[in-house]
Parts: structure tokens; sequence; C-alpha cells
């Protein structure tokens, strides 16, 4: 046979085989993918191992925290925290987390670092978990403080206290349980105006960019600063504060509330604009919009993107087909390249409010306080273990 002829009916064999060859390839991947898929038993067993690591490293819940000065043990990092602690006690109601939240509760007096006329978000924040421990046990002094707290803010005027957008998380779902609790509209209308103050008049024009569908930490990073490459400065666990606080004031007010509407248009405007920007690893970089700004793998802000997205996909509100394969990385990159075998989870930031804080970000740095980001992990668990049993 010719040459010409000989590679003529290698090219038709090719072409021929060429289909079927593409489609076992492709059968083999989504077998492989779905062999990689953490299962319900998984996911809760990574949640207790970090957990656990965290409890036994903490025994003492009135400890104070040592960084580069000593905090009492009911400030935002340690509250957020028990935020996810409850969220794994729904799923396994260990009495041992029970007792160690009321612990901290009783500890504290149920009480606020800065008191009972606080404004501050972050010293308010322990109040969610009060609130739901009030929901387990009804006993009255688990929530006069945070009642007589909000209720001081919300009969006043002013609508401007969430200068920063970790200040959405640490206060909205407060209001939302209250309002809930008490059944009065009063806490969920503050609530909803303080959140468009935050969104619309921070700043020189709002915190949230309508146009990227993402948000400035404050008012020092909106235009004209910029990052390195000339993009906006999106931090990345700024704004995984913003779309955990959506999902969970959602997860608490009814749809016919005011506000509801917004903070769904909001959420679902977020996650897009987030899901085009996910690194291939899985994670999320410290600055969304430069890469190569301190780029790598982040834990907190991906633990929150998660939760927030995993939510969505559970409560209908964001496609499953588009959202769950995101999620899927996301929370494999969380387990298998951060978290180590004794429950230690890596590539934490540690505290700050912009991309250069905290840094560098590594494998094994143990971060000035690691309590957010496990709380954000806890939170992101509970939502993959429901959706896993759906």
């Amino acid at each position: 046979m010719e040459k010409r002829q000989l590679l003529i009916l290698c090219t038709l064999l090719l072409l021929a085989v060429s289909p079927a060859m593409k489609a076992q390839s492709a059968a083999s991947a989504q077998t492989a993918t779905a062999a990689e898929t953490a299962t319900a038993a998984e996911i809760l067993a990574n949640m207790q191992l970090a957990n656990d690591y965290f409890m036994n490293k903490w025994p003492d819940v009135g400890k104070t925290i040592i960084t580069n000065r000593e905090r009492p043990s009911n400030i935002w990092t340690r509250a957020v925290y028990y935020e996810g602690l409850m969220a794994l006690y729904e799923i396994d109601p260990d009495k041992r987390y029970y007792n160690y939240a009321v612990d901290w509760g009783t500890f504290h007096n149920w009480g606020f670092r800065s008191g009972n006329l606080t404004r501050n978000a972050d010293d308010q924040c322990a109040g969610q978990t009060y609130i739901d421990l009030y929901n387990i046990d009804p006993q009255p002094e688990r929530i006069a403080n945070i009642t007589e707290c909000i209720d001081h803010v919300v009969a006043g005027d002013q609508n401007d206290d969430w200068s920063w957008i970790d200040a959405i998380q640490m206060g909205m779902p407060i209001f939302a349980k209250l309002g809930v609790l008490y059944e009065d509209d009063k806490y969920f209308d503050k609530m909803y105006d303080m959140y468009m103050f935050t969104r619309n008049e921070h700043g020189d024009n709002g915190l949230y960019n309508p146009k990227d569908k993402l948000w400035w930490r404050d008012g020092d990073f909106d235009p004209p600063y910029t990052e390195p490459n000339g993009e906006d400065c999106y931090w990345s666990r700024g704004n995984g504060w913003v779309i955990m606080a959506l999902a969970r004031v959602m997860d608490i007010i009814p749809e016919d509330t005011k506000g509801y509407k917004q903070y769904l248009k909001d959420f679902k405007a977020m996650s897009k604009a987030l899901a085009k920007v996910q690194r291939e690893d899985g994670t999320w970089n410290v600055s969304l919009h430069d890469p190569n700004h301190y780029g790598g793998m982040e834990f907190s802000g991906t633990a929150m993107f998660a939760y927030g997205m995993a939510w969505g996909i559970n409560n209908g509100v964001l496609s499953e087909k588009k959202y769950l394969p995101v999620v899927e990385k996301a929370c494999k990159a969380l387990t298998e390249d951060c978290m180590h075998d004794n429950g230690f989870l890596g590539y934490v930031q540690s505290t700050g409010k912009e991309p250069k804080d905290g840094q560098p970000v590594t494998y094994d740095k143990q971060p000035d306080f690691e309590d957010y980001a496990l709380g954000a992990f806890l939170l992101a668990g509970k939502e993959m273990y429901l959706l896993k049993n759906k």
C-alpha cells in the first residue's frame, strides 16, 4: 500500500473511533469525579475532626485570647466559631457541643466585651449563639442582654453602624433572629435600613459595586483605591462575610419580610461574580480581581463562599447544575489540601482587612486567630451534609 493511501486509511480510522474514545473518556472522568465526591458521612467526620482539634486545644471556654494583646473569649472571632458549632450541633447533637457553648455563654454572663449599649457589631456577634441556645432552652438570662443591646439600636435613627462589611455578618443575623423570636417587624425593618446604608451610602457611593457585584471592605478601599494590577480591591474574606450574612439571614426570616428580595438579589449576583473568579484548585485568592497580589490558596474566604453557595443550592435559589461543581471543588480543596490529619486548618489568612494582611498564608502557618475560619468551615460542612442527604 502506498504511503499516501496508508495515511488516508489511518485518518479515516481515527475519525471513526474518536467519538467513542471521547465518550469513554468523558464517562471515565465523570466516574472519577463521582468517586472523589465526599459522602455525607465523610463530610461529618471532617467537621468532627476539625472541631475536636479546636475543643481539645481550648478546653477552657473562658480563657483569654492572647496575640498582640489580650482579649476576652467572647470577641467576634470566637463568636463566629460558635455559629459554626451550633450548625454542627444541628446535624450531630452531641451533648459536648451544647455544653461547650452553654459554658461559654455562662462564663460571660451572656454579655459582650463592651457592654449592653455597644453599637459595635463585632462585640454583638456573640448574641447569635446566645439566641440559639435560648431557643433550645428558653432561660431568660440568655437573651436579656442581647435584646437590650439591639433594642437600643432599633430605637434610634442612626443607621450607619456597619461601616465595614464584616459587620454585616456579625450583626444582621441577630436582628433576624430577634425578629422571628419576638414576632416583631421592627428588627427586620432596622436590619434592612442598616444594610442598605452600608450598601449604598458608606464610602463615596456605598460599599457595594453594582457593576462587579462585589463589595469594598470599607470606605478606604473604594475608588480611586486600586490593587497593583489597577483593579478594584475586593478582599476575599470581606466578601465572604457578606455572602455568609445574606445566606444566614434568608435562612431565618420569612420570604415576605421587608428586604428579603433585596438580599436574594444581591446574594445571587454575588454568587455569579464569585464563581467566575474561583481558582482552578477550588479556592479563591485573597484579592478576588488581582490573582498576582498575594495570590494562592486561602481557607477562610473559600469556606464562606462554599457555605453561601451550598445554602443557595439547598434552598433552591441557585442552580445545582451550575453551582454544585463550584462548591464541590471548594470543599475538596478545604479538606484535602488545607486540613491537616489532626484537624488543624491550614492556609488561613490571619485577621486584617485587605489582601496584604496576615501574610504569608501557608499550609503550616498558625494564624493569629483560627476560630473564625473553623466557624465558616462548620457552616459550610452542614450545608454540604444536607446537600448529600437530599
